[in-house]
């Protein structure tokens, strides 16, 4: 039944980041310019551990925040619990502004709009600037010209220092949180592979023993077993110790987000590094688009300051806000197509990010449950890159199984 409305009612929103921290200073914020303009309240509440436990606890009593600003990839997740409420476009003026593939990415698989995306990110090629120019490099245009790269940064001694102490390629390759998955996604799908594929409206089968997706695993398992290109340890990494490497000077090469920017400015040198398109794969140059999204939660006393909320955070006034200031910012990349991110951020390196995302970023699925996709194709991706004698298509066929298994489960296997 839906509750009473109060539109006076202040607004409880939930914000998946560190108590503290810079993202919820960038959250109050963008809050408070929005209390500015509307007049509506705002209370935010920043929390990190167990998440999704704190909101299920909230769902049992029925008391759900009005607003959460989570990752894209919880839509799935959170809609089909029953958490969230439909978002009706035509009373979000700003919707209209919005980037094609930030608004699909809040749609469910029935086509319907659950969440809008205030944040977006997308990858990009971290160089080690002095090492290219040491060795007579050029940028990489493709995977060639990358794995000759990783090779030269390799082997070359591009520190100087007449020790073979350095690697190519900075990869977290840990099972934790799925990462060799989502590392390696920017690889697959520029090579035109896929994890799983539509296969008619609102179902999938698994795609990882297509011949795409061999091939991209061959390639960039030689990365790693036979040009010894990855850096030592990285099937243990997740992201902290893997960006250690590159600040470090141990690591030439990064594919990763914009939000590093700021930290690798300041720990290795704005001069030492720079930031490129992904060169192209036997495709194109897809890469991994990750971003946040305000979520309209279920059973909220104030649907109109719900609205008016996210119609606030995609506006150009709120992506503006969203992104002001060296840190602590909510915003990485903008969503709205009007908002010129080189008038907010005038450094060109976000505005080759801003590129990539517009031109190449592709989005996880919004299937029911993304994780144990992600899981078990990272737990496959890590096996085969730690074990140099495994069958590649052995591995890859158990986990087309494990995929058309969890696809079955979440009742969306192509029949």
């Amino acid at each position: 039944m839906d509750a009473k409305q109060d539109p006076k009612a202040t607004l409880e929103l939930w914000t998946r980041t560190k108590p503290g921290g810079p993202g919820e200073q960038g959250t109050l914020k963008l809050t408070q310019a929005f209390e500015k303009a509307t007049g509506h309240k705002v209370k935010v509440t920043a929390i990190f551990d167990d998440f999704e436990t704190k909101l299920q606890q909230r769902a049992a009593q029925k008391k759900l925040p009005d607003l959460v600003m989570n990752d894209v990839t919880q839509l799935g997740a959170m809609n089909s619990q029953g958490l969230l409420r439909e978002i009706d476009l035509g009373r979000i003026k700003n919707s209209k502004d919005l980037i094609d593939r930030g608004l699909e990415s809040g749609k469910s698989l029935d086509g319907k709009q659950y969440a809008l995306p205030y944040s977006a990110q997308a990858s990009a090629l971290l160089i080690r600037k002095d090492w290219r120019a040491k060795l007579k490099l050029d940028t990489p245009k493709t995977w060639d010209d990358f794995a000759a790269m990783a090779k030269a940064f390799t082997t070359q001694d591009p520190d100087g220092d007449g020790k073979q102490n350095t690697s190519g390629l900075a990869a977290p390759l840990s099972t934790k949180r799925g990462y060799a998955s989502w590392y390696f996604s920017n690889f697959l799908w520029a090579a035109g592979g896929d994890f799983i594929t539509e296969a008619g409206k609102g179902t999938y089968k698994p795609a990882m023993t297509s011949k795409e997706s061999v091939e991209a695993m061959q390639w960039f398992r030689d990365l790693g077993c036979k040009d010894k290109s990855v850096q030592p340890g990285s099937v243990t990494m997740d992201t902290p110790p893997t960006n250690e490497t590159f600040e470090a000077g141990k690591t030439g090469m990064f594919v990763v987000g914009p939000y590093l920017l700021p930290r690798f400015d300041e720990s290795l040198g704005k001069d030492k590094y720079e930031v490129v398109p992904m060169p192209k794969g036997p495709k194109d140059a897809t890469v991994l688009a990750e971003g946040g999204s305000v979520y309209l939660m279920a059973g909220s006393e104030n649907r109109a300051g719900q609205d008016a909320f996210v119609d606030f955070a995609i506006s150009a006034e709120g992506q503006k806000v969203g992104m002001a200031g060296d840190t602590g910012f909510v915003v990485q990349l903008p969503v709205n197509k009007t908002v010129d991110i080189t008038q907010v951020r005038p450094d060109p390196r976000w505005q080759t990010y801003a590129e990539a995302y517009r031109t190449s970023g592709r989005y996880a699925p919004s299937i029911p449950n993304w994780t144990p996709v992600r899981q078990a194709t990272a737990d496959t991706v890590n096996a085969l890159m730690a074990d140099c004698g495994l069958d590649l298509r052995t591995k890859l066929t158990e986990l087309d199984k494990q995929l058309a298994g969890i696809l079955k489960e979440q009742g969306i296997a192509a029949s």
